[in-house]
């Protein structure tokens, strides 16, 4: 039979064998992790390189497009500022003879009710003494 120090060495030897086992399958597994990622680094390495040039000529391509807003913006503004121009000179043109024009057709109404008033008086007063 077996002694006590004896059956306490077997236990720990089948516990460090049970650990050894379980850290033995725990590192392949690990291994094997590190390998997939290792893998996939280098796959996203490969891919990025492309992405980049492609993400730097869209950039490139947006600023040359923004340089051609910028000038429409620019053209947009001085045709803007011209119509303005436009419109003040066409106010000033128009509005000076309309308003005169207006006046004058205020004035010769006037002037015209007042004589066809006048004439009815007159018309009355003549009636009124014959």
């Amino acid at each position: 039979m077996l002694t006590g120090g004896e059956v306490a060495a077997l236990i720990a030897a089948v516990v460090w064998a049970v650990l050894v086992a379980f850290l033995c399958v725990a590192l392949i597994r690990l291994t094997r992790l590190l390998a997939e990622a290792t893998k996939v680094v280098s796959e996203f390495g490969e891919r990025t390189a492309p992405l980049l040039d492609d993400v730097a000529a869209t950039v490139e391509r947006t600023n040359v497009s923004l340089e051609r807003v910028e000038e429409i913006t620019a053209n947009v503004a001085t045709t803007t500022e011209d119509v303005s121009s436009v419109t003040a000179l066409t106010r000033s043109v128009v509005t000076g003879p309309l308003v005169k024009a207006a006046s004058f057709s205020y004035g010769m109404r006037r002037v015209l009710g007042r004589r066809r008033a006048l004439a009815l008086i007159r018309t009355r007063r003549r009636r009124e003494r014959a």
